[in-house]
């Protein structure tokens, strides 16, 4: 298999199901694309950004926040507080330094119930995975396709 053949299917299809679960059990496509598109920046993922930056804009997402959202720490006023949070944890889980600090995971599960942040905490994972295999296999973006 050459570097530009993705992924085999059964693992496309397992990462697929995690993906979709965890979207689903998160119940904001929005948050959800903001978060991918967050992990996609901090991993250099070429492929991931440019897919989920028009799904983020097809989902409504504007283009101030879609392009603001490497700086969403100093744009106090763009992202609503829950985002913030989700924001956060997704920084912390993707560069994953010894840890999740608490005060970031305490900010996440006051804005998410028990359930949601399960299904955002597999968001981030499942980003972070696809991320690295369309990074490792050089896969360049735009050949996504809806």
């Amino acid at each position: 298999m050459s570097r530009t053949q993705i992924l085999d299917r059964e693992v496309a299809q397992a990462m697929s199901a995690l993906s979709a679960a965890s979207k689903k059990g998160l119940g904001d496509p929005v948050l959800a694309e903001l978060v991918m598109i967050r992990a996609s920046q901090l991993n250099h993922c070429a492929f991931c950004l440019d897919m989920h930056l028009r799904l983020a804009r097809k989902s409504g997402e504007s283009q101030d926040r879609v392009q603001l959202l490497d700086a969403w720490e100093e744009t106090e006023d763009l992202y609503s507080e829950r985002e913030r949070a989700a924001l956060a944890l997704t920084e912390a889980v993707t560069v994953l330094t010894g840890g999740v600090p608490d005060e970031v995971y305490e900010r996440a599960a006051h804005h998410f119930g028990e359930a949601e942040l399960a299904h955002l905490i597999g968001l981030i994972t499942a980003i972070n995975g696809w991320n690295r295999l369309m990074v490792s296999r050089r896969v360049p973006p735009g050949g996504y396709q809806p």
